[in-house]
């Protein structure tokens, strides 16, 4: 049975969106790095960056959440699940791996997360996927090896490699959890769900990061950018603002009117943006493999969006299930 044009229109048109938030998404995340880059060098402790990324946005957000109070009775799951894994889990067990494998490695096992919620959903939510997305997911991470040049120290550490692979579950958390927020008639809003998401995660890192021992003295001066002053609270309102605020909220609706495992593979861009950005604001060049494994990356990751249905298709999709309203609240689709 032929699926009527106007649906058709409707589903492209919600999908085209979706990709543009996504690629939003992973561009605010992949500026954090280099604003995170030269903090840490004038002084502060990563967690510390951390911290002041996740409490800075939580204090953002914090009128939605004083808005959206009512969430913390309907669904408290889905907001505890989403600060201990979308934000905690990933930033901790990020940063903790660094401390004991090359970053490289730990940006590579992270990255695992496309394959990961691909797994999630063939074996566990037992739903079709495509073929293409597959060989997506395998494009991407093999180009994704080449951006972070995998091979250039590999210092296998059991312990960071099993925080590595933390930090990729709890990405995949992140995924999918959006993903369910927005099932069913009675959808929470996304904004909510970040809203208590960040605060959950800011209460959860106050006792990782211990920030009463950062120096705040940093905070006050400037950091070096390539050679360049710049403000340190400058670069902390763009991590809090950019790459937290924006970053999580385009993701969270991109993935709503996506599917986990499309925007997961799309979110690769983010390596292949941090160090793009690296390279223009740093002076972190870029080799002959970086550049080809970009190149592999975004063809990865243009594969599986461009072959993979929007969800309120009948076809067998990895996102599958009935057609069903993805816009948030108050909106429309």
């Amino acid at each position: 049975m032929p699926v009527p044009t106007s649906v058709t229109t409707r589903s492209d048109r919600r999908k085209g969106v979706g990709l543009g938030l996504a690629l939003l998404s992973a561009m605010a995340f992949g500026g954090s790095g280099v604003a995170a880059k030269p903090l840490i060098e004038a002084g502060l402790d990563p967690l510390h960056v951390v911290w002041l990324r996740v409490a800075g946005a939580a204090l953002v957000m914090l009128p939605l959440a004083v808005r959206h109070r009512g969430l913390l009775r309907r669904r408290p799951g889905l907001l505890a699940g989403f600060g201990l894994l979308a934000v905690a889990g990933v930033q901790a067990c990020y940063f903790a791996a660094l401390s004991r494998i090359p970053v490289g490695v730990a940006l590579l096992v992270e990255y695992l997360a496309p394959a990961l919620v691909l797994g999630w959903v063939r074996f566990v939510q037992r739903r079709p996927v495509t073929r293409a997305a597959a060989v997506g997911v395998v494009l991407a991470v093999g180009g994704l090896a080449c951006v972070v040049e995998v091979w250039s120290g590999l210092g296998f550490d059991a312990l960071g490699l099993l925080l590595a692979l933390g930090a990729a579950c709890c990405q995949v958390g992140y995924f999918v959890l959006s993903d369910q927020g927005g099932d069913g008639d009675e959808a929470p809003d996304p904004l909510g769900v970040i809203a208590y998401g960040l605060l959950i995660g800011a209460a959860v890192l106050t006792v990782v990061a211990r920030p009463w021992s950062m120096d705040r003295s940093v905070l006050t001066g400037s950091a070096e950018m390539d050679g360049t002053p710049v403000a340190a609270l400058a670069l902390l309102a763009w991590i809090v603002l950019v790459a937290t605020v924006v970053a999580y909220v385009s993701g969270v609706i991109a993935v709503r009117r996506l599917s986990p495992q499309v925007a997961g593979v799309v979110a690769c861009l983010e390596a292949v943006i941090a160090t793009v950005l690296a390279w223009v604001l740093l002076g972190e060049r870029l080799s002959a493999p970086q550049i080809v494994g970009g190149v592999v990356v975004l063809a990865g990751a243009f594969i599986a969006q461009s072959s993979a249905p929007a969800k309120g298709l009948e076809e067998p999709v990895a996102s599958g299930g009935p057609e069903r309203e993805l816009s948030t609240p108050g909106t429309t689709a």
